[in-house]
């Protein structure tokens, strides 16, 4: 009998945990609890939240690993107690740190060069600066810094274990060197004022970092977007385009990238190669946003947007409607242009969701530019995939054919992948097909591309 393993996503909203037959990654049993809304939460309540989900699980896996939300901020005192509630990836208050911290690292291409990425307010040296500034008590007690999947990890280790992470959630951090493959203290104790204690990194990706009271592997984890691409069994140059409540276009490539323009982030991956990654804060809400004021179903969305010509007919959406990432504007909002008396409801159904495809298509021509690869397969995921005509309309606007991968757990599975790699040992992690995916195509629509661009020329000084 395969030994089975277990893959828990510890995501913003959600424990999700799935346990897995290790040589074939059949999904056997899955589970979940909830999280705290907010973007600061009291870390333990993800604790419980594992326990609850994975707990039932855990006697029955020979191996686990934890894929967690990126970029939080967990600090603990010379006790091991929780110091604050954690600031999370989305919590923007740092933006100000974020600034002065990129300042003194002596500017963006500095910036770049060290940690392979600009700072910005998700990542959690940000945080501690803001710490520092806004709350000197807490930064004064605080002995440890850790991300959420390593307090995750730890909560499921053997008491007597020492706190441990990976390279791919490590270099979201801003005190992790992609230069150098290692921790730089340096830059933790500078955003904070004081030394920190980091949590201990593998030796090699599939290392067995741990174990449970019970026997079982513990690996290092890893982020969720790492996880999600170890999930999809990326390889280099392949493409995920993750429709969410943010869009996320990430490749994986055997180069370590740089981008002082702060467009792509230079992240490490889970098997030792980068995760180049490009975000966009629209995605799926713009569907959202345009089947509310249709006032239609998304499936009759879907109907509408198919009904119509590529184009619409003139009309094109700029769908920044809360600011955006990609491109930075972080002030800009939503711009319908190109309508007339003739205008349908056909063509406003269209020009959404070629909005939403444009903007992800722009963030794939930025990975390309940047790496210098040209993208080898684009896989589709994510609750906005779902839609049928994101799903048709998505090759025609890309220009390339799309492989839409079924609905599943992919950061879980990818955890569970790193849990059965930990426990076979081998140079790579097992082989895993995914079953369900198909991949369409359709005739490339390139002006459609073209009115985008034009349009968001014209508004980029609005």
């Amino acid at each position: 009998m395969a030994p089975l393993v277990l893959g828990i996503d510890s995501s913003t909203q959600s424990t999700k945990a799935l346990l897995v037959d290790a040589e074939t990654g059949q999904v056997l049993e899955e589970r979940r609890a909830t999280h705290p809304d907010g973007t600061e939460v009291d870390p333990r309540a993800w604790l419980a939240a594992v326990d609850e989900a994975a707990g039932p699980l855990l006697e029955r896996a020979e191996a686990v690993a934890v894929g967690g939300q990126q970029h939080g901020m967990v600090l603990l005192d010379d006790a091991g107690e929780v110091v604050r509630d954690a600031l999370l990836w989305n919590d923007t208050r740092s933006a100000a740190a974020a600034t002065a911290l990129i300042e003194e690292m002596g500017g963006a291409e500095a910036s770049v060069e060290e940690i392979g990425s600009l700072m910005v307010a998700s990542f959690t040296a940000s945080k501690l600066r803001w710490v520092r500034d806004a709350e000197p008590e807490n930064a004064a007690r605080a002995a440890r810094v850790m991300l959420p999947h390593d307090y995750v990890s730890l909560h499921l280790a053997e008491a007597s274990t020492e706190p441990f992470t990976d390279r791919g959630d490590a270099s979201g951090t801003g005190y992790y060197s992609t230069r150098e493959e290692a921790w730089a203290p340096a830059l933790a104790e500078a955003a904070i004022g004081r030394a920190l204690e980091l949590p201990r990194l593998p030796s090699v990706p599939q290392e067995i970092m741990a174990r449970t009271a019970g026997g079982a592997a513990i690996a290092a984890g890893t982020g969720d977007n790492m996880g999600a691409a170890l999930g999809l069994s990326l390889g280099p140059g392949d493409v995920s385009v993750s429709i969410g409540t943010s869009g996320v276009c990430a490749m994986v490539s055997d180069a370590r990238p740089g981008d002082a323009s702060g467009t792509v982030t230079g992240f490490a991956d889970a098997t030792g190669r980068f995760l180049p990654m490009t975000t966009t804060i629209n995605a799926s809400r713009i569907l959202e946003a345009g089947r509310a004021l249709l006032g239609v179903s998304h499936e009759e969305m879907s109907e509408l947007a198919l009904a119509s010509v590529p184009g619409a007919h003139g009309v094109t959406l700029l769908p920044y409607f809360d600011g955006e990432r990609t491109p930075n504007r972080p002030g800009a909002r939503a711009t319908l242009t190109g309508m007339s008396t003739s205008t349908t409801r056909e063509d406003v159904a269209r020009a959404y969701v070629e909005g939403l495809l444009c903007s992800l298509a722009d963030g794939i021509a930025a990975l390309e530019e940047r790496t210098g690869t040209a993208p080898q397969r684009i896989t589709l995921i994510g609750g906005g995939a779902r839609s049928r005509a994101v799903q048709e309309l998505a090759p025609a606007v890309f220009g390339r054919e799309v492989t839409i991968a079924p609905d599943g757990e992919y950061v879980a599975l990818g955890a569970a992948r790193q849990a059965a790699w930990a426990l076979a040992g081998t140079d790579e992690p097992p082989a895993w097909e995914i079953s369900g995916s198909r991949v369409v195509s359709a005739e490339a629509t390139p002006q459609v591309l073209e009115a985008y661009r034009a349009l968001k020329d014209r508004t980029a000084e609005w």
